[in-house]
């Protein structure tokens, strides 16, 4: 059976206030006892070398004097050679070369806005975009592999931007969506422009997204919503379809797919501060295991292969508490 062990960072204290937002990890988390991962939290960013067993701050570099708030964090798809690590804060955006050890600031736009989600493209190695929500400022692009950064914002009508989420073959489609304080807006060519997506909910902020690993077949992504519960697409988000009225009567903070979700549909889904999973593709939803987790708020998931008994996922709580099942 899969251990469940909570891991603490030895040099701060959680609290509840010490939120985990958003997890990332190298490549072969699952396999490897050494690979690198990366927590974002309200205390700041955390890493793990042991495949997230042990803790330790990662900003130390830095020598701040009180905490720093990390809220979201990516890796570079060839992390593994160049050990590309960008975080987005409540001050900008910083950038890490050599894994995470050190950090330097990036040019972001006047004043340094709040990051609420980063991705990075995956063809990142050819073209080095990657892209930033945020919280007040709209949607913000690199290209130059996260050095510096401008707004991308023609057609985007709110710039009270909250989660991204990025088509898997971006380097053919360019497909991006972006979810608002009113809802979705997509982008067919790459963030230059945005459109308005009309939701079977109205203007309701969307704070999660996920993207089909299979979109460029299947076209199909989730939308978590503040008050409206789940909505699937199966168009490339020119239709929805409201899920499950009667089980989601909480914020949807996120929304993980299984890695082959075309073949085995399972869905991951954050509902308030607890974690549902459906096995269907979305058609019935249960509690995952809710023993195990009992008396934890639930703030972020990482479930890279899936989400059996044999597959290891790390789980951010509101307290700051890590936990590797």
């Amino acid at each position: 059976m899969p251990q469940l062990n909570a891991m603490n960072t030895p040099t701060q204290n959680t609290s509840v206030d010490n939120i985990v937002y958003q997890f990332a990890a190298s490549k072969g988390f699952s396999s490897r006892a050494k690979a690198i991962c990366f927590a974002a939290r309200f205390s700041g960013l955390c890493r793990s070398t042991d495949g997230g067993r042990k803790w330790q701050p990662s900003f130390g570099s830095l020598d701040l004097q009180s905490p720093f708030p990390a809220l979201t964090v990516a890796l570079s798809p060839d992390f593994e050679q160049d050990g590309s690590v960008f975080v987005g804060t409540g001050n900008g955006i910083l950038r890490s070369s050599d894994s995470g050890e050190t950090w330097e600031n990036t040019q972001v736009p006047s004043p340094p806005p709040v990051i609420t989600a980063l991705v990075v493209s995956p063809n990142y190695v050819q073209d080095g975009i990657l892209l930033a929500a945020t919280l007040e400022d709209g949607v913000l692009c690199s290209s130059d592999r996260g050095r510096r950064w401008i707004a991308w914002n023609f057609g985007l009508l709110d710039l009270n931007t909250l989660c991204l989420a990025i088509s898997p073959d971006f380097a053919n489609d360019e497909t991006l969506f972006i979810g608002t304080q009113s809802g979705i807006f997509r982008s067919t060519n790459g963030g230059r422009s945005w459109r308005e997506v009309n939701l079977p909910v109205g203007f309701e902020p969307v704070l999660s997204l996920a993207v089909s690993p299979s979109f460029g077949r299947d076209a199909t992504l989730f939308a978590g919503t503040e008050n409206d519960g789940l909505l699937r697409s199966g168009d490339g988000g020119q239709t929805w379809q409201r899920l499950g009225k009667s089980t989601f009567n909480e914020p949807v903070n996120g929304i993980v797919l299984a890695p082959d979700f075309s073949n085995r549909p399972e869905i991951f889904v954050l509902h308030g501060g607890s974690l549902l999973v459906s096995t269907d593709g979305s058609k019935t939803w249960k509690s995952w295991r809710d023993g195990a987790l009992a008396g934890n708020e639930i703030t972020a998931i990482y479930a890279p292969t899936g989400f059996d008994l044999q597959s290891p996922a790390l789980v951010g709580c509101a307290d700051g508490t890590i936990l590797r099942i």
